[in-house]
């Protein structure tokens, strides 16, 4: 068994308010959510209107399904309008 993690720093340059970030965010995280079943939270960078941290959470029988994952969740989260990734950070346990 592993658990995997994967930090996305997030740029939303359309965001004017927190409400207009989390409008994106909400977006973003419910997609992830409904379509792989991970567990996915805004981690940092909560008060800041254009900069988002989001971290997404899986775990996997082996390795190799939880890196095919996040690489699913990375390419979601690349598509997504409204933000860009400004990086990214993957962590197995």
């Amino acid at each position: 068994m592993i658990i995997a993690a994967i930090t996305w720093d997030l740029h939303v340059p359309a965001s004017h308010s927190l409400k207009e970030k989390r409008s994106v965010l909400s977006r973003v995280k419910a997609r992830l959510r409904n379509e792989f079943n991970v567990s996915v939270a805004e981690t940092g960078s909560q008060d800041t209107w254009q900069r988002a941290e989001l971290t997404a959470c899986l775990v996997a029988g082996d390795r190799r399904h939880a890196e095919s994952v996040l690489e699913s969740l990375d390419r979601v989260v690349a598509s997504s309008a409204g933000c860009r990734i400004i990086d990214s950070v993957r962590t197995f346990f």
